[in-house]
């Protein structure tokens, strides 16, 4: 059994209480922890009841439950990351922390290899062998992992998230791959008369013109968006796959450390804290929608309206929807 630095058995759960049961069952050590502790505890279980019943109820509103129900493939959980030893199963969503989650999963799932969360470089959290995603397990083993493991996601809000991916591809020079892979395409099909240079680096895209390439409906003819801006709903299926708690960047800290308290593990991990001095605003992202045209602003809100409904975000005050 290896420890943590902390002195504290960092693997295994076996024979305690599951974090599934921890969080619709807890116990009276789980209550003590908050303080005052039933009413501190009851406030965070009525939001994320509510926060579940927002994702059920708008699946339902928009029929995508009770359509001919469609079979999730393989392919539909790569998203999923496995942790065995806690029981947790997480959906990585680009743009809304994912790195650091995928970090803490790597000091969970890595048997005393981790300890601190922040010594992992970014680039190492990426590297898909250092996490086991649910579609490489046999069905009835994602059947049983599905139904026994607490599944949680982190959402943010749409057009925040939008132009946060749009900032990090689009504006930093050392994103090559993305210019050429996309860059280069926006610009061949969305700018009049552009420079031989701009269609051979492809790094100089205008917001404007990401936007009439995400709205265009042969993009998605063609095939499916990012995973970068791609809708949460169609990255972790939400409407299929029960989520057990939906954290919210608005409040991560706090659902972060919630969900390490649910497997466990809350003494001696943390969510990483830093203030990021480059982080998307919400300020910074009506600045961008300034230039979209209220046509363009309202094609683009149904892309993403499924998102904005499901996690309970308002239509933001700058747009101008036709």
């Amino acid at each position: 059994m290896r420890r943590s630095p902390f002195g504290v058995d960092i693997c295994c759960r076996k024979g305690s209480r599951s974090p599934l049961q921890e969080l619709y069952n807890p116990t009276q050590r789980s209550l003590e922890r908050v303080s005052p502790p039933w009413l501190e505890l009851s406030n965070t279980a009525v939001l994320h009841q509510m926060r579940r019943d927002q994702v059920i109820d708008t699946c339902r509103a928009n029929s995508i439950v009770s359509r001919k129900r469609r079979v999730l493939t393989p392919n539909d959980l790569k998203h999923l990351v496995v942790d065995e030893d806690h029981e947790l199963i997480y959906c990585y969503v680009p743009k809304v922390a994912c790195t650091n989650w995928k970090r803490l999963m790597m000091v969970l799932t890595g048997r005393g290899k981790y300890s601190d969360p922040m010594e992992i470089p970014a680039n190492e959290a990426h590297v898909s062998a250092n996490l086991k995603t649910l579609n490489q397990y046999s069905i009835p083993e994602i059947n049983h992992r599905l139904k026994s493991y607490m599944k949680f996601l982190f959402v943010r809000e749409p057009f925040e998230r939008l132009v946060s991916a749009y900032r990090n591809k689009f504006t930093q020079k050392y994103n090559t791959s993305f210019h050429k892979r996309y860059g280069t395409k926006i610009i061949r099909r969305q700018r009049k008369n552009a420079t031989q240079e701009a269609l051979r680096k492809g790094d100089d895209v205008k917001f404007e013109e990401f936007v009439a390439y995400l709205i265009d409906p042969h993009t998605q003819r063609e095939e499916p968006f990012n995973e970068h801006w791609q809708t949460v709903y169609s990255l972790c299926h939400p409407c299929h796959i029960h989520y057990d708690l939906v954290g919210k960047y608005e409040t991560l800290e706090e659902d972060s450390n919630y969900v390490l308290q649910l497997a466990g593990v809350g003494s001696y991990l943390k969510f990483p804290t830093y203030a990021k001095s480059t982080r998307t605003t919400d300020e910074m992202t009506t600045e961008f929608f300034q230039n979209i045209s209220s046509e363009h602003q309202t094609q683009l809100y149904e892309v993403y309206k499924l998102d904005f409904l499901m996690f309970n975000y308002s239509v933001p005050s700058y747009l101008k929807l036709e």
